[in-house]
């Protein structure tokens, strides 16, 4: 999908249960932890999208043998024994992917070439690199430091810890715990300064014990894994929470109700806790511990939050403000200006292109609501941009979103999905 997309809006209040695909994050950690596992394991309810096509490639080209499906995904593992090079694996533009195989490439014999497309490139891997030689890894970035393309020259990481500034992404520490599932010795790792998204650490300890991993932590401040227990197993993928974010926010801003199956209180996401911010904001939130559910009330209200956990959910909780009644502040997620774009600098962007005003912080943005005017989005190879400032689009007429197409890296058919939610409005009395 090329060009600009027209946002048609709904004509009334929602009504649908909607089913989002796999959750990227744990699709792309049990991919890793599979293919490192002796034997064949399956991945029921797996994503297939960009980011995870990208990490099988990445697994196949090592050795493993995967066989990427939504419905049932086989994975054979190498048993930690990875192919020796010379060999060059594609990154594409899925930072999970890069920063998850640089460790793992230590793993092996080498030589091996990490690389990806330039908005990758840009992205920082320094923490991931530095400690990886801290623990004995010979790996080249003399073509830019800090950043792709990288040489694995020797691998034979030992050590049974290594320190990770923790400020600037929770996937480099998620990175070293899953190859730490394969060292000989097994790893703990330190997080130095201020750790953000710290949810998603918790997640991939979960992930590593449920693959027979003996992963913990001693404390705030160390997680850790022991060697041995790797295994091949039966594994169900949740609903991806971040991709189930703009559906329930459609709620809030359009009335009616959405309601995500098979995502509620108990998921391993900490993004499910976005469904508490639209509750703060004036929705009506329903949560079991296997369904979230998000009615619209009319009414909107301006929050100060705090998303250090969640800076995933900013550009869509940056969406629904618009309609509130009174100023929104996001903060604590200086860490999105490293992403796919400054997501910082570009929600200010296009808020103002808008017509809304909007004004910018180191850690965040405030939002003051109005009424939008048409415009067409720039998305600047953002997913997350494309599908927040959709939302927009459902309550004002005249959104265009530009490029559509950069959804596939996480939700090849979320405009598809968009579409069919909207065609709910005023289906039902309810």
């Amino acid at each position: 999908m090329t060009g600009t997309l027209p946002i048609v809006p709904a004509s009334g209040p929602l009504d649908a249960d909607v089913v989002v695909p796999g959750s990227k994050s744990l699709t792309n950690r049990a991919l890793v932890l599979a293919a490192l596992a002796e034997g064949t394991s399956t991945l029921r309810g797996a994503l297939v999208a960009d980011d995870t096509e990208a990490m099988a490639g990445a697994m196949n080209a090592l050795g493993a043998r995967v066989v990427l499906d939504p419905d049932v995904c086989s994975v054979t593992g190498i048993g930690g024994k990875l192919a020796r090079g010379p060999l060059e694996i594609q990154a594409r533009l899925s930072g999970t992917t890069a920063r998850f195989v640089l460790p793992v490439l230590t793993l092996g014999p080498g030589p091996y070439v990490l690389d990806g497309d330039q908005p990758l490139r840009d992205r920082p891997l320094g923490p991931t690199i530095e400690a990886l030689r801290r623990l004995g890894a010979e790996v080249d970035d003399s073509d830019r430091p800090g950043h792709l393309p990288v040489v694995v020259r020797s691998g034979s990481t030992r050590g049974d810890g290594v320190g990770v500034d923790g400020s600037l992404s929770s996937q480099f520490t998620s990175g070293l715990l899953l190859a730490a599932a394969a060292m000989p010795d097994g790893l703990a790792v330190d997080l130095l300064g201020p750790v953000v998204s710290r949810p998603y650490l918790e997640m991939t300890l979960a992930v590593l014990r449920s693959f027979g991993v003996d992963a913990g932590t001693d404390g705030e401040r160390r997680l850790w894994v022991r060697p041995g227990g790797l295994v091949a197993g039966d594994h169900r993928i949740e609903p991806d929470a971040s991709g189930a974010s703009y559906f329930l926010a459609a709620a809030a801003i359009c009335g009616g109700r959405v309601r995500i199956p098979d995502l509620g209180a108990s998921s391993l996401q900490g993004d499910v806790r976005f469904a508490d911010v639209m509750a703060s904001m004036g929705a009506e939130v329903h949560q079991t511990p296997d369904s979230t559910e998000v009615r619209g009330t009319g009414r909107l209200h301006g929050v100060e939050v705090d998303l250090t956990d969640m800076p995933d959910m900013a550009q869509t909780v940056a969406a629904v403000a618009v309609f509130a009644d009174g100023p929104t502040t996001v903060r604590g997620v200086e860490v999105i200006r490293g992403h796919e774009t400054d997501r910082i600098a570009a929600v200010v962007a296009e808020l103002r292109r808008c017509g809304i005003a909007a004004d910018e912080h180191p850690d965040g943005f405030t939002i003051h609501p109005g009424a939008p005017h048409p415009a067409r989005i720039e998305t600047y190879r953002d997913h997350r941009m494309a599908m927040s400032f959709a939302l927009l689009g459902l309550a004002t007429p005249g959104i265009e979103i530009a490029d559509p197409g950069c959804v596939a890296k996480t939700f090849p058919d979320f405009f598809d999905r968009l579409d069919a939610l909207r065609l709910t409005a005023g289906a039902s009395g309810r």
